[in-house]
């Protein structure tokens, strides 16, 4: 698709085309299961939620660095770890914390809640509060192009969901919750969110 933009002038029309939005994105095509097609390369994305480290025990800290161990040792592919943050309005929140704040009997919790509606007025205040979303990409390359286009996706897909599934299964031991990105919707919604930058200010 070509857009337009036309000026007015004194001579005259000036037409001017510009390529669409579809021509400068980073990649080719994205699948109905939710793979990307980058030249020749095959890609898929997993979304992480991952746990609090510093909140564990000694033990399960060691642990959880043994079980990342062996996903470093087993999942011996290309991957890149991407993380997105984004700022968070805590308006509702904050709204929710006044509707309960007269149901406080205790003074010792009521001075706990005050503390803490405090600290969440402040940080509204100041837009410092922000969340993070986490993604592993994974990419499989064909050696050979002599394959029919269909044959071609089918061996990039099977690949790729077996890459997928040792990362779950190494990052789970870990205590992560491992997500596939798998339908194309999914994918343009992750698109949507890192380039329009609107979102996340």
């Amino acid at each position: 698709m070509i857009y337009y933009k036309i000026n007015f002038t004194k001579g005259g029309l000036n037409i001017k085309n510009f390529e669409s939005t579809q021509n400068w994105l980073p990649y080719d095509k994205i699948f109905n299961n939710g793979i990307i097609l980058y030249k020749n390369y095959y890609l898929k994305l997993i979304k992480v939620i991952p746990i609090n480290y510093d909140l564990k025990s000694n033990l399960e800290k060691e642990a959880i660095l043994n079980s990342y161990k062996i996903f470093l040792k087993t999942c011996n592919f290309d991957s890149q770890i991407l993380i997105q943050s984004k700022k968070e309005n805590l308006s509702k929140h904050f709204s929710k914390l006044k509707e309960i704040e007269n149901t406080y009997i205790d003074k010792n919790v009521e001075q706990i809640y005050k503390n803490y509606y405090s600290y969440i007025l402040e940080l509204n205040k100041n837009n410092k509060s922000s969340s993070k979303n986490f993604y592993i990409i994974i990419k499989y390359k064909l050696e050979s192009f002599k394959l029919e286009d269909c044959n071609r996706d089918k061996e990039a897909t099977v690949n790729l969901n077996d890459m997928y599934f040792k990362i779950k299964e190494c990052l789970s031991r870990c205590g992560n919750s491992i997500f596939d990105v798998n339908t194309k919707e999914e994918v343009e919604e992750i698109f949507y969110s890192f380039y329009n930058l609107r979102l996340n200010l």
